[in-house]
């Protein structure tokens, strides 16, 4: 995959959308490009969080630890950016990661993601309604699973 076309999937991510096309070459070029085999974790539960990755190719599952073992609780696909919440709230990852088929992704370091928050405050309400929206559709998985 080319700079060019690493910028046109950034610009289909809804919290990249809004920001100036050299700023998202300079993203693409900054971020390492990293590949994943099916079942190979991007990063573990508790593991520190160091970057957020956007996934260009393939899809992920999003897997919490509990006392009664590992549950599924969404899959994510092209364009979905995951280990943000860690970088955000500054503390260990609270799910794993794990590619459910063979996945591309972009690695963006946690300091280049605080940079561009703090530059786009565009980018920083998108991020925000991405959170909130993940929480809604959680509390509604919630809702379902004590319902049964």
């Amino acid at each position: 995959m080319t700079l060019e076309t690493e910028v046109q999937t950034l610009r289909q991510v809804p919290m990249f959308r809004d920001i100036d096309p050299a700023r998202l070459k300079l993203l693409a070029f900054t971020s390492e490009r990293v590949n994943f085999a099916e079942g190979q974790k991007f990063f573990s539960q508790g593991d520190p969080a160091d970057a957020a990755y956007v996934i260009l190719q393939g899809k992920a599952d999003v897997e919490l630890e509990s006392v009664g073992g590992t549950i599924k609780v969404a899959e994510l696909g092209q364009n979905a950016i995951v280990g943000e919440m860690g970088i955000l709230s500054d503390s260990p990852r609270s799910a794993t990661i794990v590619a459910a088929a063979p996945t591309s992704a972009l690695r963006i370091d946690k300091r280049v993601f605080l940079e561009l928050l703090t530059q786009f405050p565009q980018m920083s309400v998108a991020v925000m309604r991405e959170l909130a929206s993940r929480l809604e559709k959680m509390n509604a998985q919630l809702a379902r699973q004590t319902r049964n």
